[in-house]
């Protein structure tokens, strides 16, 4: 089965995740810009393009090789939107520092509002989730299981880095 033969609601999800991902991607490189000329700096850039490799192939899979029912499972499916929420909650709270880039400088405050109040990583968290949960959705088990740990033992690099610079930051937001 390919793309083109899937039911119409995997490809409103799909291309729903798709363009989400465009937009986000827009916004982080248009705050990337604007905090490297706040004086930010870059941390850990050897491993981005590991994840724009992985991102890629996860959305490149999803297309090539899932096999969605002709209904979908309200489960997943309103997880789905649940994490959706979570998200735009996310990215609302962190606002103006979000990237998908290790952006910091000593002067950055860190941000403690909204889901960073109760998680120290809610984005990474959120990505979790999504990353098991579309293919989940939308019958690719194994490709959930698959992406999931290439994308742990990424987020355990990167994590790493992002803590020890977060910990120069001073004030918060």
């Amino acid at each position: 089965m390919t793309l083109f033969d899937w039911s119409i609601w995997a490809l409103i999800v799909f291309a729903y995740v798709i363009i989400q991902r465009l937009a986000e991607l827009a916004y982080a490189n248009a705050n990337t810009r604007r905090l490297l000329a706040e004086g930010g700096r870059e941390h850990g850039a050897k491993h981005y393009p590991l994840f724009i490799l992985l991102h890629s192939g996860w959305l490149v899979s999803i297309a090539l090789f899932a096999e969605p029912t002709a209904e979908p499972n309200l489960l997943l499916l309103n997880a789905f939107v649940a994490s959706q929420t979570f998200r735009f909650w996310t990215l609302a709270s962190i606002g103006r520092w979000w990237t998908t880039r290790i952006i910091s400088a000593p002067h950055f405050p860190r941000v403690k509002r909204g889901p960073y109040r109760f998680i120290k990583h809610p984005n990474y968290a959120l990505v979790v989730v999504e990353i098991a949960l579309l293919p989940l959705l939308l019958g690719a088990p194994a490709m959930a299981l698959t992406f999931s740990i290439l994308n742990a033992a990424l987020l355990w690099w990167r994590i790493r880095i992002e803590n020890a610079v977060l910990g120069e930051r001073v004030g918060t937001t």
